[in-house]
């Protein structure tokens, strides 16, 4: 697999996706092959089934190598479920001396103290997110690195997650043959997929609703400040046709794809579609009105339960207010009259986010569908994590030259390399996401 390539594996409830992508010399992302296939072993984002699941991974990945020729190694997954919460939660540490500023080391001592929180059974920190830092009781700052003070204190946003979800989800990933290149919450890579930084800095809601949970993540400012799975989503509606209308589960997504509407409205009362009977019984028919009610009783219930987070994090506030509103994605948010009837519930702007944000322009119209808003995400969080590694690597190399000095090199040269060095890239923070890649590879490898 060549260097710059980066693979996303969006492992769902309906689908799993193997997307194959790199980076254009416009620094535009060009995907080169996509696999897809019916995934088996997942229920509302939990796998429950280690071999279907390994199966349906190992075909889409197939399909994915056989439409860009290349052989995949490593691969960049995305978690979800319904075991992913988050909280809201503010620590401080006094530092020694306040007559030294600010840096890296104090970060990390302050994001290390919250991941002392004591947690459910079961559950572990996945993601640690500084929202804004106060130093000796100053608030809003963004960027304390550099500033002199002797108490440095931050509010956070926590991501928590059940710890043997992941490791199921790392155990598939390994069974199927490929290597963990990283792990990435799916509310963010679909974020990084369809949202523009002017929606992130205005604020902004993302709605992802896929087969089996609906996620939320919120921003303002450009930084992340809530996120939420909740466990219901494409699934439950055709779920409800099929009971509502006595009819098997094929027919009723067929159903929901062509006639269904979240707009009751919409449809007259004399408009029937009529269903093929089950081994020669009569058909069944069904009248659109009736469909588009079963339909819009769960997508309220499913768009209220997110409207409830999106004023837990404080929507009605005036400093808090998202101005650039609701970006609905995923394969859920293809239901037609979805946005108007989204618009009426929360009275908040609402749009359709299609991930060609930062697709190459002649990319295919099947891949910028919002249903691979999370795989387009992933193989942009891959490629990130490669540019990451170079800049960390040229770093390191520089450094042994000095250790390996035989000859004592001539002023001029050390001023030449200590600018060298100064111009680089300073190395960026691990995120948490790292370390927690890092450590389920390390459990599998000790679990063989």
């Amino acid at each position: 697999m060549e260097h710059n390539i980066s693979v996303g594996l969006d492992i769902g409830t309906t689908k799993i996706v193997a997307m194959i992508g790199r980076k254009n010399e416009y620094g535009k992302v060009e995907i080169l092959g996509i696999g897809k296939s019916k995934s088996l072993g997942v229920h509302r984002g939990v796998v429950n089934n280690i071999t279907q699941t390994i199966q349906s991974i190992q075909l889409a990945i197939q399909e994915a190598e056989t439409a860009a020729s290349t052989k995949i190694k490593e691969v960049t997954v995305g978690i979800a479920g319904q075991h992913i919460r988050s909280l809201q939660h503010s620590d401080y540490i006094t530092r020694a001396n306040s007559e030294v500023v600010i840096d890296e080391d104090d970060i990390e001592r302050l994001i290390n103290q919250v991941h002392k929180l004591v947690m459910l059974p079961g559950e572990e920190i996945i993601h640690v997110l500084p929202q804004e830092f106060k130093i000796d009781g100053q608030g809003e700052i963004k960027e304390p690195i550099g500033m002199y003070g002797g108490r440095l204190e931050a509010n956070f946003h926590v991501v928590v997650g059940q710890v043997s979800s992941i490791r199921n989800i790392g155990r598939c990933v390994k069974s199927a043959g490929l290597g963990l290149e990283g792990i990435t919450l799916e509310p963010l890579a679909s974020a990084n997929a369809v949202l523009s930084q002017e929606e992130k800095e205005a604020g902004v809601a993302l709605i992802d609703i896929g087969g089996g949970t609906t996620d939320l993540a919120i921003f303002r400012d450009g930084i992340i400040r809530h996120t939420a799975v909740i466990p219901f989503g494409g699934n439950v509606i055709t779920e409800d046709i099929k009971e509502g209308c006595s009819i098997i589960e094929k027919q009723a997504e067929l159903l929901k794809i062509k006639f269904g509407s979240a707009w009751p409205g919409e449809n007259k009362d004399n408009e029937i579609v009529s269903i093929p009977g089950l081994r020669g019984r009569d058909p069944k028919e069904i009248t659109l009105k009736n469909l588009s009610k079963i339909i819009h009783a769960r997508v309220v219930e499913i768009i209220e339960q997110v409207y409830v987070e999106i004023k837990n994090y404080g929507h009605e506030e005036q400093k808090k207010k998202l101005i650039a509103g609701i970006v609905l994605t995923g394969g859920g948010s293809q239901l037609k009259h979805l946005k108007q009837l989204v618009e009426y519930i929360t009275g908040m702007d609402t749009r359709i986010g299609y991930p060609n944000e930062h697709l190459a322009g002649e990319s295919d119209n099947t891949i910028t569908s919002p249903l691979f808003s999370t795989a387009v995400g992933l193989v942009m969080d891959g490629l990130l994590h490669q540019e990451r590694r170079k800049e960390e690597e040229p770093v390191e190399e520089e450094a042994v030259l000095y250790e390996n000095e035989t000859i004592s090199p001539s002023e001029a040269e050390l001023e030449n390399r200590a600018n060298k060095l100064k111009s680089k890239p300073k190395k960026e923070r691990r995120s948490f996401l790292d370390t927690l890649t890092e450590r389920v590879k390390d459990f599998l490898d000790n679990a063989e």
